[in-house]
């Protein structure tokens, strides 16, 4: 990626959808995705799982975000601008053309209306346009039907050979990994 696009990427400060929009993350976001990021039914989505404190995400936002390795906006409601949850890149790779995506809806109440899919689809066509990526990559958990169903509606394939294991909360659990490679 040359410097020329680092910087048309830094100066997207928005992505617009149908129903939300993503906007950059800023410090002024760490009380609410501290919040987000602890409750519940986001950690037990999650493969890392440990408590999330107001420092260590600071620590994410310079060492990560602030540095370009990371790409990560708040997912944000059109209809009062009502803030929901956090989409993000991580392992860009401009050299493999590839990065991770990820993403958790922190408002239990937004959960289940379709607003992870609108998300993926902007992030997917963010990444492919703007970041010149070839393939996007991602990890669910092999019992997370609700989101492999959104993901495979949005185009990405399973890829059976990428399986890992992992103990979490004591028990064995099956994270797959499925990608979208630009058309």
């Amino acid at each position: 990626m040359t410097e020329e696009q680092k910087l048309r990427i830094a100066q997207i400060q928005r992505i617009e959808g149908e129903h939300l929009y993503l906007r950059r993350i800023t410090e002024a976001d760490t009380d609410k995705v501290v919040r987000w990021r602890n409750m519940p039914h986001v950690v037990e989505r999650f493969i890392y799982r440990a408590e999330v404190t107001r420092a260590d995400h600071e620590r994410w936002l310079a060492e990560q975000v602030g540095t370009g390795r990371v790409e990560q906006f708040i997912i944000t409601l059109k209809d009062g601008d009502r803030e929901i949850g956090s989409q993000y890149f991580t392992h860009i790779d401009p050299e493999a053309g590839n990065a991770e995506f990820g993403i958790f809806i922190g408002e239990q109440d937004a959960l289940g209306k379709k607003y992870g899919t609108e998300v993926l689809q902007l992030a997917v066509k963010y990444a492919f346009e703007e970041m010149h990526l070839r393939e996007v990559i991602l990890r669910v958990l092999e019992d997370n039907e609700w989101a492999i169903r959104s993901y495979k509606s949005c185009g990405f394939v399973i890829c059976p050979e990428l399986t890992q294991e992992e103990v979490l909360d004591g028990v064995n659990r099956k994270i797959i990994f499925m990608k979208k490679g630009q058309l």
